[in-house]
């Protein structure tokens, strides 16, 4: 993919475009799937979807998982007790999902984890299913999560459940 048809396709997805894909229904159910999942493992789940990054990081080359490590930081998910959070992170205009792994997590979480919920999630973009395809991505992220990290007593909610659409 070149600079030139990836600038243009981020420039022709805006905010309007993410809010189509991610209405509020779309957005609490993913809220309500997170929180849900959160009751049977460890970990922090944080969801923020980005239409389309702004022009100058197209024209610097920025990648979807280096977009996704810096909101991973700006959004402090690395700040949890047990180094236990998560960013699904969903560019919409490169229709890329990438997830970031805080230590606590990424020790016991095999790969293969994180590339199956990517590609959950990206064929049913592919099809224009952006509500059903996210909730069985986090489905299946909190399925991994509670087999390989699961629950272990009462803990605080360290993180908001609700996505962000930047």
């Amino acid at each position: 993919m070149n600079k030139f048809s990836r600038a243009l396709r981020h420039l022709s997805t805006t905010r309007y475009s993410g809010k189509k894909a991610f209405p509020c229904a779309t957005l609490t159910a993913i809220q309500k799937a997170i929180a849900s999942g959160e009751t049977v493992h460890r970990a922090e789940i944080r969801l923020i979807v980005e239409p389309s990054l702004e022009f100058s990081a197209i024209v610097a080359g920025i990648s979807s998982r280096e977009r996704a490590h810096e909101l991973f930081s700006q959004y402090r998910i690395w700040d949890t007790e047990e180094n236990s959070g998560i960013l699904i992170y969903i560019d919409l205009a490169d229709h890329q999902v990438e997830i970031v792994a805080d230590r606590g997590i990424s020790r016991v979480i095999p790969q293969h984890h994180w590339h199956a919920v990517c590609k959950t999630m990206t064929s049913g973009f592919a099809r224009g299913e952006y509500h059903d395809s996210v909730i069985a991505g986090i489905q299946q992220l909190n399925a991994a999560l509670q087999e390989h990290f699961p629950e272990n007593g009462a803990q605080a909610n360290q993180l908001s459940n609700k996505p962000i659409l930047l």
